[in-house]
């Protein structure tokens, strides 16, 4: 991938995904819990698993595997 292939999928990135969604991806490669996530951005439970369900729709993952793979592979961790 040149490096204007691979701006051009951050720049998608950055776009597709909200600065908080973006911040629960990079929690999720973590070993936590929903609920510690929650605890450490001062929302709750529910707000969490809100946002990693928009992240999930938006970035095709099905589980949490995927999504830290992918979040690995777009550098955000």
């Amino acid at each position: 991938m040149s490096m204007l292939e691979t701006s051009r999928t951050v720049g998608v990135v950055n776009d597709a995904l909200t600065r908080r969604e973006r911040v629960v991806l990079a929690e999720l490669a973590e070993d936590v819990t929903l609920e510690e996530i929650a605890t450490r951005l001062f929302v709750t439970r529910n707000t969490v698993k809100s946002q990693v369900r928009s992240v999930y729709r938006k970035i095709g993952a099905s589980t949490r595997a995927e999504a830290v793979a992918w979040a690995i592979a777009h550098g955000i961790r």
